[in-house]
């Protein structure tokens, strides 16, 4: 017998933001400018916090730098905060994940093994060995794109059956089908999340409670009304709100322009000053900035 998903997220809340991480002039993190910037995204709307994961840069981050940022922010603000412990290196993933807890974390974001695209049971026994290493709640984070290598529907359905703490799945898949089978077969296991800001709306229609998103930095309001309304059956509503998102949704990741270098430009547009990016990702393109006071202006308008 299968089991359908919960009406409502059990554990954090609806929309989460995957926060960007500010650097000085100096290209140094800058932890007063990060609290600053959860602070605002509480007092914004969102439910939660992501910290510390590919949005926040943290392939560029050291272990120190990772530690005094989720600290930085689980102690500026009374929303949850889930920090970003995944590697591609299980034994480093299983460190990091066992300090979240001390550092103020309500949960830890493992994304899969990336890079080294190990076969299923390696995923799987990573997963496993990373969850063992806390009693935090875990949130799973899919994203093939970036990581090179899918976690299998039979993998998931195992860790959120034998697994108590691994309790909810981000989807960047671009696959609503298959997160609709998954959660018609264990729902009510865990808690599906859209890992892409676009597809939140058939992941609503697929079993979805919440967003980790990007876009949320300036649009959780209007996400939490796209879930309220398509909770309360009026579907028509939810559609225009989306309709509404969609130039921020093509605006946050482009050629030119990936998440965190389009999410900083829009942040310096409405007033907060994080910095720029740390190499790999170069100095924001002038047009980016441009583009998003058109996006800002727009959504303002509508």
């Amino acid at each position: 017998m299968t089991q359908a998903a919960p009406d409502a997220p059990r554990q954090w809340g609806a929309v989460l933001t995957a926060m960007v991480t500010p650097f000085d002039t100096q290209g140094r993190l800058d932890l007063d400018a990060a609290t600053r910037l959860a602070k605002h995204l509480a007092a914004q709307g969102n439910d939660g916090l992501v910290v510390a994961a590919t949005t926040g840069e943290a392939a560029t981050l050291s272990d120190d730098e990772r530690f005094d940022l989720i600290k930085a922010v689980a102690g500026a603000v009374t929303i949850p905060v889930l920090a970003g412990t995944g590697t591609y290196d299980t034994r480093h993933t299983i460190e990091l994940t066992s300090r979240a807890r001390s550092l103020g974390a309500a949960g830890v974001l493992l994304v899969s093994p990336y890079y080294n695209r190990p076969p299923q049971a390696g995923i799987e026994a990573h997963f496993r060995a990373a969850a063992a290493a806390t009693d935090l709640p875990v949130m799973i984070y899919d994203v093939p794109v970036r990581t090179g290598r899918r976690v299998s529907r039979e993998v998931l359905l195992r860790l959120f059956r034998e697994v108590p703490n691994i309790v909810a799945f981000k989807d960047a898949t671009g696959d609503p089908p298959a997160a609709a089978a998954l959660v018609a077969q264990a729902g009510g296991h865990f808690d599906l999340y859209s890992g892409d800001d676009a597809y939140t709306l058939p992941l609503m229609a697929a079993g979805a409670v919440g967003i980790v998103g990007t876009s949320t930095h300036w649009t959780a309001a209007q996400f939490k009304e796209m879930f309220v309304s398509f909770a309360r059956g009026d579907v028509a509503q939810a559609r225009a709100i989306n309709a509404q998102l969609i130039d921020s949704f093509e605006f946050i990741n482009t050629d030119e322009s990936v998440y965190p270098m389009s999410i900083k430009a829009m942040l310096k547009v409405l007033g907060h000053e994080v910095g720029e990016c740390r190499l790999p990702l170069p100095p924001t393109p002038p047009g980016v900035a441009q583009r998003a006071a058109q996006v800002w202006k727009q959504l303002a308008a509508g």
